[in-house]
């Protein structure tokens, strides 16, 4: 079972409009990411993610979204064991979105 925690789409809405601090890495392909994203939203594909997370600083919170949650989940199971302890899952990723969308 994971130990990674998940966040709700309208918590994560929530937590935008309220500006709290947090990055949302989007792992997502290319084609997908055309179709929208949530706001302030930064795209690195799922591939891309062992290479780039090396930019990012551990104090930080990160949300981690998909189109479902499955992939995201990967992405947050290995930052955790990359030494970021504060990383969650938008649970039901992009299909549960119900916000704004950025293009």
């Amino acid at each position: 079972m994971s130990q990674i925690e998940e966040i709700t789409p309208q918590e994560v809405d929530t937590m935008i409009s309220q500006d709290k601090p947090l990055t949302i890495i989007d792992v997502r392909e290319n084609e997908e990411v055309a179709q929208g994203m949530v706001p302030t939203a930064k795209h690195i594909p799922l591939g891309n993610i062992p290479y780039e997370i090396d930019q990012y600083s551990k104090d930080k919170e990160y949300i981690l979204v998909c189109r479902s949650g499955s992939r995201s989940m990967n992405a947050a199971e290995f930052m955790k064991e990359k030494g970021f302890p504060h990383v969650k899952n938008m649970q039901g990723g992009m299909l549960k979105w119900t916000g704004e969308l950025v293009f």
